[in-house]
């Protein structure tokens, strides 16, 4: 009993040091659907898990000791949301210069909020393969448990933080330019946190 409620402690304490962040991209992704119905909430709940399942399922492969991704270069992966909001930055200003309204999404459907999160959990896996390369089965089927309890809560807190009505009312009038450089400073910052540019030049 003492091995399992272990096992769940140290679960929780992962989930949650790691995954901080992706409460900033969750309310962000909440608010967007609220203000414009992009992305729909189911599809930023089975993102978020389609996500994380690839973030455990690559690790779990790493720590039987087969590399996908050098940890190295892991941190290519930022470039998913600051593409994204690239693209809807530019949305944005074309659709102001043509004075049409603009919506402020920026992932629009499941496969992109799994992109995003994906990329904000680029470094997870560091901290997840020697994790599972030391636990036996048992234990990693119950941390791969707490992690799936995890995202179901980061996902209400999430939906609950995106649900003010003052915010709302801010996203919907100037969500347009607010969320795209949201996603540019979280695609920047794993960038520049991973530190993979320096490692190319």
């Amino acid at each position: 009993m003492d091995g399992i409620m272990g096992t769940i402690g140290t679960a929780v304490g992962m989930f949650a040091g790691t995954n901080v962040d992706d409460i900033i991209v969750l309310t962000v992704l909440f608010l967007s659907a609220r203000a414009s119905g992009i992305p729909k909430p189911w599809q930023i709940w089975a993102g978020q898990y389609g996500g994380i399942a690839a973030l455990v399922v690559v690790s779990v492969i790493a720590a039987l000791g087969l590399t996908i991704v050098p940890d190295d270069y892991v941190g290519l992966l930022g470039f998913i949301p600051f593409a994204l909001g690239v693209r809807s930055l530019i949305k944005a200003i074309r659709a102001h210069g043509t004075g049409e309204d603009s919506s402020p999404a920026v992932a629009t459907g499941l496969a992109s909020v799994a992109g995003v999160t994906i990329a904000n959990g680029a470094d997870n896996i560091s901290v997840y393969t020697p994790v599972f390369r030391t636990i036996g089965p048992a234990a990693t089927i119950t941390t791969i448990t707490v992690f799936a309890v995890g995202v179901a809560l980061w996902c209400l807190a999430g939906s609950w933080l995106g649900s003010h009505k003052r915010v709302i009312e801010i996203i919907e009038r100037y969500g347009q330019w607010i969320v795209p450089a949201v996603f540019m400073a979280i695609g920047t910052l794993i960038v520049i946190e991973s530190g993979v540019i320096g490692k190319i030049l």
